[in-house]
């Protein structure tokens, strides 16, 4: 069986391996070179069948997966994986545009996901973000109802925020910011990818508007902008939350 992590590149150090699932030959061809290159060893899959045939004989340390596919399409397989209790971290290739589809792929068990058409460099940044953040084996923070960070105490199904026993008054968009962020911690997000996932592209608000609500956030959490325990600002890329997230009980 092909275990992750075994390879070694020139320097020594171990390469995560990809499972690409993409029945457009032309997409994993021009994705694997990248990927090579971009220090991963990549297997490729052309259908959900396919992918979920390779399973049973390797361990990738992160599945690519495109959503339209015939036989059996991405979303599907994701389902198959999770429902085996399979948590091998997937970051799902879309085009959906509509927030509550953005949604379900993330409730249904996606990592992240990107939508196509996209820059390749990206999609490396995001799987690199992604396996810092999650460990073999382990449901990932995007799965759990409730999440936790020192005080703060985010309950995902009803929707609320709590600061220690205080409920904390939020906005459904603050909301939407603080979730993602929790669910992406020590990931720098850029205003534009905030944009996409909590209003989407469709609706064209500007950037501004994403700093109007992290304000609101840090003054709910009472969280210093100079000091932060939560948020901090990336001067010239966007925001990143800090602090350690894990499961709330």
């Amino acid at each position: 069986m092909r275990s992750s992590l075994h390879d070694r590149d020139h320097t020594g150090e171990t390469r995560p391996l990809i499972l690409l699932v993409d029945d457009e030959t032309s997409v994993t061809s021009t994705l694997t070179t990248f990927l090579q290159l971009s220090g991963f060893d990549v297997e490729v899959a052309h259908n959900g069948e396919q992918a979920l045939q390779r399973l049973t004989s390797m361990t990738p340390d992160l599945i690519v997966l495109d959503v339209l596919m015939p036989r059996l399409d991405g979303r599907e397989t994701l389902r198959q994986l999770r429902r085996q209790d399979n948590w091998v971290p997937v970051i799902l290739l879309t085009q959906i545009s509509g927030i509550a589809e953005r949604i379900m792929a993330l409730e249904e068990g996606a990592d992240d996901y990107l939508n196509k058409p996209f820059d390749p460099q990206e999609l490396a940044v995001r799987i690199r973000a992604v396996l810092r953040r999650t460990r073999p084996g382990i449901r990932a923070l995007h799965s759990l109802r409730r999440l936790a960070c020192r005080q703060l105490v985010v309950d995902r199904m009803s929707r609320r925020a709590y600061l220690g026993s205080t409920e904390i008054p939020l906005t459904p968009k603050a909301f939407a910011i603080l979730e993602y962020m929790m669910t992406h911690p020590d990931e720098v997000i850029t205003r534009e990818r905030l944009l996409d996932a909590v209003w989407g592209w469709e609706n064209m608000v500007g950037s501004r508007v994403v700093d109007t609500r992290i304000t609101e956030l840090r003054k709910v959490l009472a969280d210093d902008p100079s000091e932060p325990e939560y948020i901090e600002t990336v001067p010239g890329q966007g925001y990143r939350f800090i602090g350690e997230v894990k499961e709330a009980h």
